[in-house]
């Protein structure tokens, strides 16, 4: 393929907007994976459209070329100066991926899923992705409110995750709820004035975990809505964790519950 060597060819615009607007992101429906280990997961995952490489450095690059080639996957040689204008790091790799979004408005299917409601930090996104893949758990259910998980930094926090993680968006978590519901769900809402998380009756075979606003918690609707409200124990002085941290805690111990059927 043609290099891409000035910033104001179009190609090279489009890319730039998908590191830095969320509207480009949806309205063009890609996302952009920076650097070697994102680029190498997307064509593992085989969701890689084209993959842009620094020019000079494809020998460094050659086995993410390789595994492009295999899959048919468009090499797009750019400048140095192209690259680190469409990527979001100061100093990029020399290595990244185009990919398409996964449909958003999708029901999620697996055991366990977190709903994220108005998470607006997207390390914390990201990290709750990299902590479900982790766990080999389901999915995750986002409000409006949350940061986007195809932002560059939320996709630096999840490691890949968001390839493997789905992901789905709800405009209102409460009719969610009660979908989730129906389909025999059991929610169960991280709180401050919940019960004992380690006190808590037998899991449910399918759980939804709703986390909240990192710095309002769930709205009272949620809330109202949840079968279960839980609090992690505070005997120090913190009155509450960090939300991604308060997940992961929460999630391990689900699966500790499921490996020992307590």
């Amino acid at each position: 393929m043609t290099p891409l060597t000035s910033l104001k060819n179009p190609k090279v615009q489009a890319l730039r907007a998908l590191s830095r607007q969320g509207k480009a992101r949806r309205e063009t429906g890609l996302f952009l994976a920076e650097g070697e280990h994102m680029a190498g997961e997307a064509l593992k995952e085989a969701q890689a459209r084209t993959l842009l490489i620094t020019q000079g450095r494809e020998e460094r690059y050659s086995a993410l070329i390789g595994q492009a080639e295999k899959q048919g996957v468009p090499v797009q040689p750019v400048s140095e100066g192209v690259m680190a204008a469409v990527c979001d790091v100061k100093t990029p790799q020399g290595a990244a991926a185009v990919c398409p979004l996964p449909e958003l408005s999708r029901t999620l299917t697996a055991q366990v899923i977190v709903a994220l409601e108005d998470v607006q930090d997207p390390g914390n996104v990201g990290t709750i992705l990299r902590t479900l893949d982790a766990l080999g758990f389901g999915g995750v259910l986002l409000t409006p409110g949350c940061a986007d998980p195809f932002s560059p930094k939320a996709l630096r926090a999840s490691m890949g995750a968001v390839f493997r993680v789905p992901v789905a968006q709800t405009e209102d978590m409460g009719e969610s709820l009660t979908k989730y519901h129906a389909l025999g769900y059991v929610s169960m809402a991280g709180t401050l004035d919940g019960q004992p998380f380690y006190e808590r009756p037998r899991d449910p075979e399918k759980t939804l975990l709703l986390i909240g606003n990192e710095g309002a918690g769930l709205s009272d609707r949620v809330k109202s809505l949840a079968g279960q409200r839980v609090k992690l124990p505070m005997r120090g002085g913190a009155e509450s964790l960090n939300a991604a941290v308060a997940c992961a805690v929460m999630l391990y111990d689900m699966e500790r519950r499921r490996g020992t059927d307590a």
